[in-house]
């Protein structure tokens, strides 16, 4: 058994100078309005593995699992990590078994987060790499992350080993389960940009699988550039800048601290919040967003200063991104169209940002008079989530000197 270092500990060893590859935002376990997921239940006697894509390259690798939600401890029996082959697959000779201080396996307590050894295994930017957790006794509820647009793979006992055979494509979810962060060092690097969002940063509306999300177009945007950064992707779908939810994430406000201040070598955050703060003023999220106090265009501001105060406490560059259209989403109003409108003149105009991204006018529609609705070409279909080429023009819309 290990007792594993606070998440402010993890975050600040820089000894080796450790960027973050790859990370997503944890949230608590909730069967939620979208379908089912393995949250509630957690695992028993079982192997989950998971896909990710590191953005950047180095010599030497670690992994980051959260027990943030947990009910009590998390006892990991072990974990490896692999090269992605096809699918559930991995390529044989790749495997490597990662520790934690030392031992194969360990417990990580409640409210608690942990990092893996350093383990040399070199890395391309770009490249996917499996990820895949054995526990054999009750996990109890999982903290996870919902909107992973990611295939995870679950399979009876201990697979750690297995090169692909043992996991039944039928027995799946796209959420993230344990697994926040995978960090490298070895090359060097320019620091870590954080895209801090709601559904909107976190792809939904994307391709499941594809890599398709902004801060991934993004990404590949700035390694073709020859300026390579990993841009971590910590959206919740749903989330709320000033309230919380049972399903879309603590406030993100309260939840920046960890998801944006405490990845490793933050040096920009781009920060897209504040239209579920609108929509949940006349839509409840199927109970999702209960209670629901009416939020004011001020008072989602005034959540925005709070970002970039305490962005700025830690030197790291703040951009603010404009709210994207929605009109014709089912719970568009024409107030809170108002509202969209005077926080993205505050973003445009006020100066309280280091720089601005204008998402709204690199998606919204030049033929519609308001441009209140999201070009045809890239709306994935409810009107207010972009396709896959709608997140390409986001990314096409980030100046990387901004960066």
């Amino acid at each position: 058994m290990f007792a594993p270092p606070s998440p402010a500990s993890i975050a600040s060893t820089t000894g080796h100078g450790w960027t973050g590859a790859w990370a997503t935002a944890p949230q608590h376990p909730t069967a939620g309005p979208f379908g089912p997921n393995w949250s509630v239940a957690g695992f028993t006697g079982q192997s989950v593995r998971q896909i990710v894509r590191a953005g950047i390259g180095g010599s030497h690798l670690r992994i980051r699992l959260s027990n943030a939600y947990g009910t009590g401890p998390l006892r990991l029996t072990g974990a490896t990590i692999a090269r992605t082959g096809d699918r559930a697959s991995v390529r044989p000779g790749s495997i490597r078994t990662l520790t934690f201080h030392g031992s194969p396996s360990g417990v990580i307590p409640a409210g608690r987060q942990t990092a893996s050894d350093e383990l040399r295994f070199p890395v391309s930017p770009l490249e996917r790499l499996t990820v895949t957790l054995y526990f054999a006794e009750p996990t109890g509820p999982a903290t996870f992350h919902m909107f992973a647009t990611a295939t995870a793979y679950r399979a009876s006992g201990d697979q750690r080993y297995d090169t692909g055979g043992a996991f039944d494509p039928s027995d799946t979810s796209t959420s993230s389960y344990f697994l926040t962060g995978i960090d490298v060092h070895g090359e060097p690097g320019r620091g870590t940009v954080v895209a801090f969002g709601d559904s909107i940063t976190d792809g939904v509306g994307s391709s499941t699988d594809a890599d398709d999300r902004y801060p991934d177009e993004l990404t590949e945007r700035l390694a073709a550039a020859r300026r390579p950064a990993s841009v971590l992707n910590t959206g919740i779908g749903g989330n709320r800048l000033l309230n919380g939810s049972p399903c879309f994430g603590d406030a993100a406000v309260t939840r920046f601290r960890r998801d944006v201040l405490q990845q490793p070598r933050p040096r920009t955050a781009i920060v897209l919040l504040g239209i579920n703060d609108i929509l949940s003023n006349d839509y409840d999220g199927s109970g999702c967003y209960n209670p629901r106090p009416t939020v004011t265009a001020r008072q989602i501001i005034d959540g925005h200063r709070r970002l970039i105060r305490d962005g700025h406490a830690r030197g790291i560059r703040m951009i603010g991104a404009t709210l994207t259209p929605y009109e014709g989403f089912p719970h568009y109003t024409a107030a809170g169209e108002r509202l969209r409108a005077q926080v993205n003149r505050w973003i445009r105009t006020s100066g309280e940002y280091d720089a601005v991204v204008d998402f709204d006018r690199a998606v919204a529609d030049p033929a519609d008079p308001g441009r209140n609705r999201i070009r045809a070409a890239y709306d994935s279909g409810d009107h207010l989530h972009p396709n896959d080429a709608g997140y390409r023009a986001m990314a096409a819309a980030v100046d990387p000197r901004t960066l």
